[in-house]
């Protein structure tokens, strides 16, 4: 290991161990002392720094040594496996993940995916579906190989959809990526191993998970929401009333990401969920990938269409991220982080995470006494 570049990647590796289901929490802890290398440094006298209301993070960071061998143990772990340890802020973290004010601290990767290529499709649905479903999946790949053959397809890996549609990626030559709920050390469920280390030659696997990590009821429900966030648009295919599908769509509206669903009879369980979002509106009806790609405009060249001038300044920023460059603006380009959440009228805790995000992006620089200056 290098000292010099590996420390903050375990401190971050150590956030993710004694805060989980926190991301928020770490992002705005990384903020507020510039590093985890920092939170580290100061663990003994986080009470002195931390506002009251966050004393129980600082308590449970006093335990950040306990947890670093651990860390340091996962770590020349992927090293020795050619596991990809990517945090906020690297080249190779999903963009489009790191939007999402959960987005996960730290990823572990395998494979050669590129998660950052121009479109990405995620494609979920039910265990339980049918030869319509796999039907469509196979439709979806090829007609998307067509089209846009760069394109990411993500899903989970797990039975039905997620699995008809790695395989119907992996049949039409089409990337796909598997984002899992477990470590890297196991693949389940055990039967899709084969079509997992396929997936590697031109895709890959995802986690938040260390190795050793059991594929719990709740890592799958964690699970979702990088599925959702990490793409431009959600499609389900095929959805009971209820189930995880409809949980990752609904993450994807909430991320503001397009949703998009196939129709089915009225008599069709296994349809049940799509024409519920279809009703609800919070799905778009698609019949076909061309239905998708003209939904989403990527038949016209996007990369040449006018900008707004804030845009030009600051490229790729979520509203709140434009919202609090626009303040600082206003602020001559510096301002604390009372005053901002103030003209903001946002909790303090938005403001901190808002600021990481801006921090990563290389729009803001962290000042002295809680501050933020936007980078000329």
């Amino acid at each position: 290991m290098n000292p010099s570049t590996d420390h903050e990647l375990l401190c971050r590796m150590a956030l993710t161990r004694l805060m989980p289901l926190a991301s928020d929490k770490q992002r705005a802890l990384i903020s507020e002392l510039g590093s985890a290398a920092a939170v580290h440094d100061h663990r003994r006298h986080l009470r002195d720094i931390l506002a009251p209301q966050v004393w129980r993070v600082a308590d449970a960071l006093g335990d950040i040594d306990t947890v670093l061998p651990r860390c340091e143990a996962e770590l020349t772990y992927a090293r020795a496996h050619g596991i990809s340890v990517l945090t906020l802020g690297d080249a190779a973290y999903p963009a489009r993940l790191a939007e999402a004010p959960d987005a996960p601290l730290v990823l572990y990767a395998l494979g050669h995916c590129d998660f950052n290529v121009r479109h990405v499709v995620s494609i979920v649905g039910t265990r339980r579906c049918t030869d319509y479903g796999r039907e469509l999946c196979r439709h979806l790949a090829a007609d998307l190989q067509r089209a846009l053959p760069s394109t990411l397809v993500v899903s989970g890996l797990a039975y039905g959809i997620d699995i008809a549609a790695h395989r119907a990626c992996l049949d039409s030559g089409l990337p796909t990526a598997a984002v899992l709920a477990h470590g890297l050390d196991q693949i389940y469920p055990r039967l899709h191993r084969p079509i997992a280390i396929e997936m590697l030659r031109t895709g890959g696997l995802l986690t938040e998970y260390m190795s050793q990590t059991r594929p719990d009821k709740l890592n799958f429900v964690q699970r979702n929401r990088i599925v959702a966030a990490m793409a431009d648009a959600t499609v389900v295919v095929e959805s009971a009333a209820r189930g995880g599908s409809l949980i990752t769509a609904s993450l994807a509206f909430g991320y503001s990401r397009e949703v998009f669903t196939f129709p089915g009879r009225t008599t069709d369980a296994a349809s049940a969920g799509c024409n519920q979002l279809i009703r609800s509106q919070r799905a778009a009806l698609v019949t076909s990938a061309a239905d998708i790609i003209s939904a989403m405009q990527w038949d016209a060249d996007t990369t040449t269409a006018a900008a707004p001038r804030q845009q030009e300044l600051f490229p790729n920023l979520t509203p709140d991220e434009a919202a609090l460059a626009d303040a600082l603006r206003r602020h001559s380009g510096e301002c604390a982080l009372q005053p901002l959440a103030v003209a903001l009228e946002w909790p303090v805790s938005r403001v901190m995470a808002t600021a990481f995000t801006l921090e990563m992006k290389g729009v803001v620089a962290p000042q002295p006494g809680s501050s933020y200056r936007l980078r000329s």
